[in-house]
């Protein structure tokens, strides 16, 4: 078995005419974080459906656990599917059910665990995001927007998966609940030992979460390396986005092609 949990090679995904993935290749080691950082409409939405099988590719190869998952069939994907966790950019939380059985809802649904035994796992998981049991009979509703997301965390976590996908996870927030999130993210990922794979543009997050980073203009990726090699990458691309400026091959080549 090699050292990487997700393997991307030459992956492509068009929409029609439009090109979104034009050959991708990114590998994940195991129990390490990879954060990919780029523009919006860069594909990196796409690329995390892609490999948790949501969306097909074109063409390409994406392995999990050196397994070819391509060509998987509904039942090969719904048990590699168990090995995933998965924070929403909105939270994606179900407003008609309490916090804990949205926390205990793949432990219900997914595993067939009993609703007495999810509820007890549910608790656990949401003092590990620092709530607990207090608000685990409260709705969705009666949270704070920092509050959901946490229980969007302990959800993603509830399973013990072995890789869990961030989508924007700091999106919504203030800038001091933003790093609480982002200090909660580091903690639960150690603790499970997983293998984490998040999108955002937010480059503090980047700096708190990040073991490697990669970063994806118009479906490539044009640099990967390690958090400690981002601020000297010698990459004008990345040195254009870390660093917030208009003037670059980022906008120069945009507008090139609008």
């Amino acid at each position: 078995m090699t050292d990487y949990k997700i393997q991307m090679k030459d992956v492509y995904k068009s929409f029609g005419e439009k090109h979104i993935l034009r050959g991708i290749d990114l590998n994940v080691e195991r129990g390490t974080s990879m954060v990919i950082i780029g523009g919006s409409g860069t594909g990196k939405s796409v690329t995390l459906k892609c490999v948790l099988g949501l969306m097909h590719p074109d063409s390409g190869s994406i392995k999990i656990d050196d397994q070819e998952t391509t060509d998987f069939g509904e039942k090969d994907r719904d048990e590699m599917m168990k090995k995933f966790g998965m924070l929403f950019q909105g939270g994606a939380l179900f407003d008609s059910l309490p916090v804990w059985e949205n926390v205990a809802f793949g432990l219900i649904h997914a595993e067939g665990m009993s609703k007495y035994d999810a509820h007890d796992v549910a608790i656990e998981k949401l003092r590990a995001v620092g709530l607990g049991a207090k608000v685990a009979e409260n709705f969705p509703a009666e949270l704070s927007g920092g509050m959901q997301k946490r229980v969007s965390l302990a959800r993603a976590i509830a399973t013990n998966p072995e890789i869990i996908f961030f989508d924007e996870p700091t999106t919504g927030l203030d800038p001091i609940m933003a790093d609480v999130i982002n200090d909660l993210i580091v903690q639960c990922v150690k603790d499970l030992g997983a293998t984490a794979l998040t999108i955002t543009h937010d480059m503090s997050s980047v700096r708190k979460i990040a073991d490697n980073v990669a970063l994806l203009h118009e479906g490539k990726i044009e640099w990967t390396g390690s958090i400690k090699n981002l601020s000297r990458s010698g990459n004008a691309y990345v040195d254009q986005f870390i660093h917030g400026r208009a003037d670059g091959p980022i906008m120069k080549h945009a507008g090139a092609t609008e």
